[in-house]
């Protein structure tokens, strides 16, 4: 590699900068659409299904029955009503009006014991809605029967107490697991798009011929085609983690020196991603279908942002492997909701520096200096 030429270096690097101030589109990418997705996602995407309708059919006289029915309005989870007869409730679930029924039979509340048998039916075309109302309907159940326990002291008591602690996300809100996630995924898409066009438009335009007829070595015009748009990815990074934490109020517990590290290992990753796309295409659209979905959709599906890994096939979990998004997931839900989590930072953090490495050297390889 020919000895890097640091005055000619800051120059090219500031005419790049001013390219990309004098083009409000790449401004507009790395700041504004960050920040758009950032508020439609965190707003719209919610693991927690709440108000779910709950037909309730009550077919005996005994009090118990209602005191269970005000249990089940308690809280936002479940909107019960009450209907008349089990047809009628089950013409309700299959019209779709409500997501479950709850039945009370005639035997409900005489037992000697405090149980009182009900039978819970659900939709189940919706397999995650069906078990957060199974889990609504049995924690309703749990909460009515130490209620009776407590306030009845004739009643048995169960031989066994569980109690349940919540780590690191302590009010069980999928929103503070979501937007870390979140981050990343728009981050990708955003850092992919910054630098999938800049070789290929460089050729469309006509303007590499100029570029090859400089001294510009390689490793130069790479560096300095990297330089301006790490500077605007970091910084979308900054406005996007700002937002969470003021907005989202999901709180942090890692270092932010860590998250600074880690955010730019998964920039050059992305940004060097892209890079190496539009040095082989050579063509803007191609380039950018080819960033769009070699990062986009990978990161939603294959990253753990909304699905577990672990829980994916064999072959599915390899491939996710390759995917940068799945890293920075991981250290961004740590960073934020554990703290620095040391064996689980280190190597996602390393992971990402090798995935950077590797496409900056393809880039690298494949920048040519020459028209052919």
């Amino acid at each position: 590699m020919s000895q890097i030429n640091r005055q000619r270096l800051v120059g090219f690097v500031h005419k790049e900068w001013l390219q990309v101030v004098r083009d409000p589109s790449s401004i507009i990418v790395a700041v504004v659409l960050p920040l758009f997705l950032l508020f439609v996602l965190g707003y719209g995407v919610s693991l927690d299904a709440k108000h779910l309708p709950l037909a309730v059919v009550i077919e005996t006289a005994a009090p118990e029955a209602h005191d269970f029915y005000a249990a089940l309005q308690a809280g936002d989870y479940l909107v019960p009503r009450i209907v008349a007869s089990r047809p009628e409730a089950a013409d309700l679930l299959r019209a779709g009006q409500v997501k479950g029924i709850a039945i009370l039979a005639d035997d409900f509340g005489l037992t000697s014991n405090g149980a009182a048998p009900i039978q819970v039916l659900v939709n189940g075309t919706d397999g995650n809605t069906a078990r957060l109302m199974q889990g609504y309907v049995q924690g309703a159940w749990a909460a009515w029967r130490a209620h009776r326990q407590h306030t009845n002291p004739t009643l048995q008591t169960p031989s066994i107490a569980v109690q349940s602690r919540v780590w690191f996300n302590e009010t069980v809100d999928s929103h503070k697991s979501i937007i870390p996630g979140l981050i990343a995924v728009i981050m990708t898409l955003i850092g992919a798009l910054l630098t999938a066009l800049v070789i290929a438009r460089e050729w469309e335009r006509g303007t590499m011929e100029a570029l090859l007829t400089t001294p510009l070595t390689k490793a130069e015009l790479i560096i300095g085609k990297l330089v301006p748009y790490f500077v605007l990815g970091m910084g979308g990074m900054t406005v996007s983690v700002t937002v969470a934490l003021a907005l989202f109020d999901i709180g942090f517990r890692g270092s932010l020196i860590v998250l600074l590290i880690a955010a730019s290992s998964f920039m050059m990753t992305v940004l060097g991603f892209g890079l190496m796309v539009s040095t082989l295409t050579r063509n803007q659209f191609v380039a950018s279908i080819m960033a769009i979905t070699g990062t986009m959709m990978p990161a939603l599906m294959l990253s753990g942002f909304i699905f577990d890994i672990r829980s994916m096939p064999v072959v599915v979990q390899v491939v996710s492997a390759i995917v940068p998004a799945r890293y920075f997931v991981e250290i961004l839900k740590t960073l934020f909701l554990a703290g620095n989590v040391w064996s689980v930072i280190v190597p996602n953090t390393f992971a990402l520096m090798a995935m950077a490495t590797l496409f900056l050297a393809i880039t690298f390889r494949k920048t040519r200096r020459k028209l052919s």
